[in-house]
């Protein structure tokens, strides 16, 4: 409203926001002694906590407090409740719709240490537990959490820092150490450590549109540290998740899992953390971009035992600085996966000690049966990885099935170099399919490749480079490896094998395949090997020099 003078006064200012130092200040963003000087809050707060009783001394229980300001402010119609600096104890509590959680530099709420302060709410409440979590929206909208603060999970309070965590979802004599291949009873230097029963994930979304967390940290979870289940318009933008407290060494405790949401972005995050980085299962159309990540397990996962199709997703311009392994997609049930690009991601993949699933892929793509009930997997297709640069200890895999090949995958312009590393002869020359029903074929010896392929139709190889480190263990073999695969194209690689003895590309139980413009880096027995392949098949316009003696089983005659 104008006054007679043609300007807006002061109390009409001070609706919207406060005068601070002659600037107008959203009212959502005014602290208290700002919104104070300038005559009083405005109508939807901030709603402080220590207005409401919160000590912020870390030793007395905030909860009531925190539960109060949320309340107050939902039934405002909305504002934000503000966290000044001070460590608030706290047991579950629930935000609201139109509520905006805003943590100050210096406020962090840290949750109880006491098992008991979770309730129990049944098999879906969280990942990993049946007990609530720390902080829970329902079913709200226009909900958000931001600022410079953090929320700590505790999650010390519920692990044993001096046993191993460890599961018998594999057997030792189909490895290649055999029973000297993680013997159980041992402290391991990456973990994970062992647990009893466990609070719930530390944020959890249910049913939630319109969802906001930027620029707090999110901290020791004792399960998955996010949770978004059935969520729509999400973002997760400029936010630190991490597990310092444990040394990264707490199994489950997943960044972001994103369980049937629709239309996420998360954008400019950092994520250090010993399971997954970020986990989909169910959801479409989501864009992780901008992100630094790094894990004792997974840095992207798509799916896993899912029913849900997961669709439409795009990972770009992403700094995997460690992992076990880097990008996944897998199927262990009926759901599929399909439209997936991964572009512009640097990864450094290691093997490491303890029972993590993985064993250092840069790339893992599988369709493998192992949800009960299910009685055909499903399945795999349309992925694109494009402007991948590796460092790593494994090379890739893409391991279908009779009943579910992997379809129409590209790899285009990806760079590898494969190394041997601290634990290359403790782990090393194995592949990792966990979970299967299949025990043969969990975890087992294999020797190792650059690009493993098998039950693939539709394979694209377009711009692969491949090289080695010294002294690379005598498992790594060949570029390319394919077996039983339908539609192959290998064009304009460059590489060797490992080892000068056998091909730099190994094709066999397929057809049609083309291996095109392509050339040898370093002395092998042949560039390219073909062992019953029919159909359509072209060997052409490639560089043979570096062929030792260009005899090879089954190879071609001619370029």
């Amino acid at each position: 409203m104008a006054t007679g003078d043609g300007r807006r006064s002061r109390r009409e200012l001070l609706k919207r926001g406060a005068l601070v130092g002659g600037a107008l200040v959203p009212a959502a963003l005014a602290s208290p002694a700002e919104a104070q000087e300038a005559g009083g809050a405005a109508a939807h707060g901030p709603f402080e906590l220590r207005a409401f009783g919160a000590k912020g001394d870390g030793a007395d229980d905030d909860t009531a407090a925190i539960q109060r300001a949320i309340q107050a402010c939902h039934a405002a119609g909305g504002g934000t409740v503000l966290a000044s600096a001070g460590t608030y104890l706290s047991r579950p509590f629930e935000l609201r719709s139109h509520v905006t959680l805003q943590l100050e530099a210096g406020a962090t709420i840290k949750a109880s240490p006491r098992l008991e302060d979770y309730p129990v709410e049944g098999k879906d409440a969280s990942g990993e537990s049946e007990r609530a979590g720390l902080v829970t929206a329902r079913n709200a909208e226009r909900v958000a959490i931001v600022g410079r603060g953090t929320l700590d999970g505790n999650a010390m309070a519920f692990h044993d820092p001096t046993r191993a965590h460890d599961s018998g979802d594999f057997d030792r004599s189909l490895t290649r150490q055999g029973e000297a291949f993680m013997p159980k009873g041992v402290l391991y230097e990456h973990g994970p450590i062992a647990h009893g029963e466990r609070p719930g994930n530390l944020l959890r979304f249910f049913g939630c549109k319109d969802v906001l967390l930027h620029g707090v940290t999110v901290q020791n979870s004792p399960t998955w540290t996010s949770h978004y289940r059935r969520c729509e318009n999400v973002t997760i933008e400029a936010v630190r998740i991490d597990s310092e407290a444990s040394g990264t060494r707490v199994p489950n405790d997943d960044g972001i899992d994103l369980v049937e949401c629709d239309d996420v972005r998360i954008l400019g995050c950092d994520i250090d953390t010993g399971d997954d980085c970020i986990a989909l299962f169910g959801s479409q159309r989501v864009v992780v971009t901008n992100c630094t990540l790094s894990t004792r397990s997974v840095a992207i996962r798509c799916g896993y035992d899912h029913t849900r199709t997961i669709r439409d997703c795009v990972f770009s311009n992403l700094v995997v600085s460690s992992a076990n392994r880097g990008l996944g997609v897998f199927v262990r049930g009926a759901g599929d996966v399909e439209n997936l690009l991964f572009t512009d991601i640097t990864l450094r993949t290691h093997l490491l000690t303890g029972h993590w699933w993985g064993k250092a892929e840069p790339i893992h793509v599988s369709a493998i049966l192992w949800a009960p009930g299910v009685t055909k997997p499903g399945r795999i297709r349309n992925l694109t990885f494009a402007r991948i640069r590796v460092e790593g200890e494994h090379g890739i895999v893409l391991w279908g099935t009779p009943e579910s090949p992997i379809e129409d995958v590209t790899l285009e312009d990806v760079r590898l170099r494969l190394v041997r590393g601290p634990q290359s002869d403790a782990y090393g020359g194995n592949l990792d399919l966990r979970l299967t029903r299949d025990p043969q074929h969990a975890l087992f010896r294999h020797d190792i490749p650059a690009l493993l392929a098998r039950h693939v139709s539709g394979l694209a190889v377009r711009g692969l480079r491949v090289a080695w480190g010294p002294d690379v263990p005598p498992f790594f073999t060949g570029a390319i490896d394919c077996e039983d695969f339908r539609d192959v194209e290998v064009e304009r690689f460059r590489g060797a094998p490992a080892h000068p003895a056998g091909p730099a590309v190994r094709l066999a139980h397929g057809s049609d395949a083309v291996v095109r413009g392509c050339a040898l880096t370093a002395p092998a027995d042949a560039l390219v090997e073909m062992t019953d392949v029919s159909g359509r098949t072209v060997v052409a316009d490639n560089d043979v020099r570096a062929e030792r003696d260009g005899k090879a089983a089954g190879k071609p005659a001619g370029r």
